[in-house]
């Protein structure tokens, strides 16, 4: 999956966090996540491991195994 992953600490990726403030006000509910959402979330649906690995720019590639 490629995203605009906010650190866990949400102080960087100033590109993930105006996209996540504007997904909270266009949606209500909706927002971009952490490396640690993505971690928890893919942990509880039964992937064995993930990693995140920084691309050019604000992206980062998120990457479950299973």
């Amino acid at each position: 999956m490629l995203e605009h992953l906010i650190d866990d600490a949400r102080r960087e990726n100033a590109f993930g966090l105006m996209m996540s403030l504007n997904m909270l006000i266009e949606n209500g509910d909706a927002f971009d996540f952490t490396g640690a959402d993505f971690n928890r979330w893919c942990l509880e649906a039964g992937f064995q491991r993930t990693e995140v690995l920084p691309l050019a720019g604000p992206a980062s590639a998120g990457i479950a195994y299973k």
